[in-house]
């Protein structure tokens, strides 16, 4: 079966015209609905037959997102048994000891062993274990320049940045409006740093979700009538250490988990949602 890992890619495939001939407004929606199992792909009335015919398999199933999460997991898993972990943790930033790789991922310790076992304190998401074992298999290990960047900078991200909008700085956007003490927390739960204002915000918080690939979130808030703003920045050397889809699980992986921080907190998930 064709993989695939996120809606992305499929918005990849189409050629993004909006027509609406499937019944979404814009290809974005459709993307989105394929991967979600609500939709076949071969409703988009603009695709090649060879292309339908390949990721045919891909679509129309419920269970769909689960079991290419799980397959790409155990892709990933397999990978690990041919690598050389003590050479990875200096090229991760992490540390070799009694067979396990460690590094931090937000502060947190994450291990992982030759035959690709997970092990850390907390529940292992698959937001956080794909990145996280694609962080260690293809990242170059280079060193962040401190040159921030959009997601559409990076290799691949222009066409995908529309997505990566909805899916990560939108959602974001939302929860910083309603539940205030959000960048606290990053602050105080996630091992962040609070930084100088970056481009004219009036927050910039440095996430640290791998050694060498730093994220920040910059946030202005309302003013003089204009809505507030949210924007998710990386370094210009994120595309070296993760691949573009492991980058974009990442960026809605916090979208997701901010949330349900706030909801934890007493708000209400249909407020995140209006």
């Amino acid at each position: 079966m064709t993989q695939i890992k996120n809606a992305m890619e499929i918005f990849q495939l189409l050629d993004k015209s909006n027509c609406g001939e499937c019944g979404d407004k814009t290809c974005l929606a459709f993307a989105a609905s394929v991967f979600k199992g609500q939709k076949s792909i071969d409703e988009c009335p603009k695709l090649d037959r060879e292309i339908i015919e390949r990721y045919s398999d891909c679509s129309g199933n419920h269970n769909i997102v689960d079991q290419n999460r799980d397959e790409h997991l155990k892709m990933l898993k397999d990978q690990i048994a041919g690598l050389d972990l003590a050479a990875q943790a200096k090229k991760t930033g992490g540390r070799f000891l009694d067979g396990k790789l460690t590094i931090k991922i937000l502060g947190k310790s994450f291990s992982v062993d030759q035959e690709g076992n997970i092990y850390t304190d907390i529940h292992v998401n698959p937001w956080v274990a794909i990145p996280f074992l694609n962080y260690i298999i293809d990242g170059e290990g280079l060193s962040p320049t401190g040159n921030w960047v959009s997601f559409r900078d990076l290799k691949d991200g222009k066409e995908g940045y529309p997505l990566f909008r909805k899916r990560c700085e939108e959602p974001m956007k939302r929860v910083a409006d309603i539940y205030t003490p959000l960048f606290d927390d990053m602050v105080h739960l996630f091992n962040a740093k609070q930084v100088d204002e970056e481009f004219e915000s009036d927050i910039s918080v440095i996430l640290y979700p791998f050694p060498k690939v730093p994220v920040m979130v910059c946030y202005w808030m309302p003013e003089d009538g204009l809505a507030s703003s949210l924007n998710v920045y990386f370094d210009e050397t994120a595309d070296k250490n993760l691949d573009n889809g492991a980058i974009f699980t990442l960026g809605a992986g916090l979208a997701q988990m901010f949330e349900k921080l706030a909801v934890r907190h007493g708000y209400s998930e249909a407020e995140f949602h209006n």
